[in-house]
């Protein structure tokens, strides 16, 4: 499942005049934009340190590049060398996998593609278009061994869209924390990773946006948490969908019946300690549907926190989950 397209979450901070150097730097990767903000009282720039690690992951995670780890295991290349970052990521989705029971997986971007989700206009959909594409689809078919992928199926493919920009937030996390940069906030695509507090002692500040009945509709902020040490990440449908004969179908496809999710979930934000995770657990809350998403972030020995929006009764309901 892609999440490039994570569209929910912006921050809102404060100046402040106290005198510690705040750095900001914004730009684009993995298709969407990034924000660091840190407080350093060095004033140093790591600017280019920042560039390496989104390289990295370009590097290793990217659909576009024909030369990156995934595209090069995707087409059975026999001479790719995986990497910790691919291998972390692949362990992330087998996870995801396992405890939603196959609603998460890695292996369903060709469905993803079929549906127009990826790079070209989708195909025509039928129940035998699918069944045959769905062949290809199945976490269990495919593994890590002795440093090789894999795979049942040689034309099996890996996606992990729905893992790397949480990765990628925890990557530039860890490394200010190397060096001993306490105060930040990473938003990489509005997955979400903060430590510390604003030089004014105040937490850190995220908006959670209200869903939209159209793509291209202001972004207007639903609830606004502060947020000390912890990840954040949304998901949602409303503004990454296709319409087919009139019919709008969102971006979370269903791998176990080929077609797009279709439940009352709006949108699911998760706050824990891991943004990586966090971007799992949020698309499989969209993917599963309100009932048992709450009963998988129940399920989790992790201190996990959940804001649903949901649709009741044609009425648009919220529902939390407190740690």
């Amino acid at each position: 499942m892609q999440k490039y397209f994570i569209f929910c979450l912006f921050c809102c901070f404060l100046t402040s005049c106290v005198s510690v150097e705040r750095q900001q730097f914004f730009g684009s990767t993995q298709g969407s934009y990034y924000s660091i903000i840190y407080y350093d009282e060095q004033n140093r720039n790591f600017s280019r340190e920042f560039d390496s690690i989104f390289k990295d992951v370009e590097n290793t995670l990217s659909l576009w590049d024909e030369n990156s780890v995934i595209r090069r295991v995707n087409r059975n290349d026999s001479a790719v060398v995986l990497n910790k970052i691919f291998v972390d990521n692949f362990n992330y989705a087998m996870r995801a996998a396992e405890l939603s029971e196959g609603y998460f997986d890695p292996t369903v971007g060709p469905l993803v593609s079929a549906w127009g989700f990826h790079f070209k206009e989708g195909m025509k959909m039928s129940p035998e278009i699918i069944d045959s594409i769905r062949s290809l689809v199945g976490y269990k078919k495919v593994r890590v061994e002795d440093s090789k992928v894999i795979k049942e199926n040689p034309n099996m493919t890996l996606d992990f869209n729905a893992v790397a920009q949480g990765y990628t937030a925890d990557m530039i996390g860890d490394f200010l924390l190397s060096q001993n940069v306490d105060d930040f906030l990473v938003d990489i695509g509005g997955e979400i990773m903060v430590r510390g507090n604003k030089p004014n002692g105040k937490f850190w500040t995220v908006g959670i946006e209200k869903p939209a009945e159209d793509m291209n509709a202001e972004r207007i902020v639903q609830e606004i948490v502060e947020l000390k040490d912890k990840s954040i990440v949304t998901s949602g449908n409303y503004r990454k969908y296709v319409e087919r004969d009139g019919k709008r179908y969102s971006h979370s496809i269903d791998p176990n019946t080929g077609y797009p999710a279709e439940n009352n979930m709006l949108s699911a934000t998760i706050i824990c300690d891991d943004t990586a995770w966090a971007d799992c657990l949020a698309s499989i809350c969209m993917l599963v549907g309100m009932e048992k998403a709450i009963e998988i972030i129940e399920s989790c020995d992790e201190n996990i926190e959940a804001y649903f929006i949901y649709v009741e009764d044609d009425e648009v309901k919220t529902f939390t989950i407190d740690s």
